[in-house]
């Protein structure tokens, strides 16, 4: 695994052993940045169940101007505080080890906003309508924030509607999708 574009081009990056994480692929990660061009530069960026951060280092490396990272694994965080370091990128990021809910609610009182969200919760298990609901019902996204989800190909966004949110792109990969979503 490694930095695909921008400042830190190439660089290496480690990510937990194993199970427990699914570092995304560097094709899944190149189109999503793809779609996100003309988004990161100067943004900030939040990586819920940041894994090894790979996503949130991919968007420092690309011009975002700050980067939090959110997860609850120790061994990930290692590994996320290891990635920002051999990145340089430590001044420009917040690495939070705790559970999803709880750091938008730290997010809150330290008063950040976000750009730009990517959510990816482990699989098949349900987080996606309550992560949803929690960063809708908070002050960290700007206006015109995008929500990215990804999640298993057949994962049910029905709900999406009700929540106040509209489906903006949603690209399938063969077996997961990137979901983009905006008030």
């Amino acid at each position: 695994m490694r930095v695909i574009a921008g400042s830190a081009r190439t660089v290496p990056l480690i990510t937990p052993t194993g199970l427990e994480t699914r570092p995304t692929s560097d094709r899944i990660k190149e189109t999503l940045f793809n779609m996100l061009q003309g988004y990161v530069e100067g943004a900030s960026f939040l990586d819920l169940f940041a894994g090894s951060g790979q996503i949130g280092v991919e968007a420092l490396s690309r011009g975002a101007d700050f980067a939090a990272f959110i997860e609850k694994s120790d061994e990930a965080v290692k590994c996320i505080k290891h990635n920002v370091n051999k990145t340089k990128f430590t001044d420009k990021a917040l690495v939070l080890k705790m559970e999803v809910l709880s750091g938008i609610r730290t997010l809150e009182i330290e008063k950040k906003k976000f750009d730009i969200i990517f959510v990816d919760p482990p699989y098949g298990q349900g987080f996606e309508k309550s992560i949803l609901n929690a960063l809708i019902d908070s002050t960290i996204l700007y206006e015109d924030a995008i929500i990215i989800v990804e999640a298993s190909k057949n994962t049910d966004f029905l709900y999406i509607n009700e929540l106040g949110l509209k489906i903006v792109k949603d690209k399938l990969y063969k077996n997961n999708r990137h979901l983009f979503l905006r008030k």
